[in-house]
């Protein structure tokens, strides 16, 4: 899916699809008129993402991921090479990162090349691309390190949840060392705040909003 929405004086694109054997939402951010964008989550298909981001005539500036599963940062190596962007996660997933070729290997899968982090992803930060940002929220619970994009264009904005929230569902934590516990406690301290009609862009699967997983998420009405 592709839309544009202004953002300033610029045009800001934004570009979701899936990649890979488990559909991982791969979302581009691009700022054309600055010729900067952000990947997010490109966790597969590297080639495919490139090419992408050449057509759009943008340059990556930071290859982001909302978690250290081997669906959403897999194929970081061979995307940064490409690209020269540095690869951003937050701390509290390296352990799960460095075990991502074992897990890759229980669901039947080739196991990913690892490489080390350019940095790390804090609560509070501001990642920008041109004229197009993304704020960064801690919403540790699918992993300890998880976290959630809020995407704000034109007066609208969007939440990238990774793994954290799905419509009509959660996060697993069976692979993360967490709770369900902390995982709705996430949603409702980190997500729910925001507005009923904000976007939401899972990890995998359908849109939804904020409205309609407050109203009739079944993990989230108890």
């Amino acid at each position: 899916m592709t839309e544009a929405a202004p953002g300033g004086e610029h045009r800001i694109v934004i570009e979701h699809f899936p990649v890979g054997p488990l559909q991982c939402t791969c979302t581009i951010v691009a700022d054309p008129s600055s010729g900067e964008a952000i990947v997010v989550d490109g966790g597969d298909e590297p080639d495919r993402i490139v090419r992408r981001l050449d057509e759009l005539g943008v340059r990556a500036t930071a290859l982001v991921h909302t978690h250290a599963h081997f669906d959403h940062i897999g194929t970081l190596p061979a995307l940064r090479e490409q690209t020269g962007a540095p690869g951003l996660l937050h701390p509290a997933d390296l352990p799960l990162y460095a075990a991502q070729r074992d897990l890759a290997r229980a669901f039947g899968l080739p196991p990913p090349d690892l490489t080390a982090l350019d940095g790390d992803l804090a609560q509070g930060d501001r990642l920008r691309a041109g004229e197009a940002t993304l704020d960064v929220l801690h919403t540790p619970g699918h992993t300890p390190g998880s976290v959630s994009f809020v995407l704000t264009t034109g007066g609208s904005t969007r939440l990238l949840t990774g793994d954290t929230l799905f419509r009509g569902s959660v996060g697993r934590v069976d692979i993360g060392g967490t709770t369900l516990e902390e995982l709705v406690g996430s949603i409702r301290e980190k997500l729910l705040p925001f507005a009923n009609d904000t976007v939401v862009v899972p990890g995998h699967g359908p849109l939804t909003s904020i409205g309609a997983e407050r109203a009739a998420n079944p993990f989230l009405r108890a």
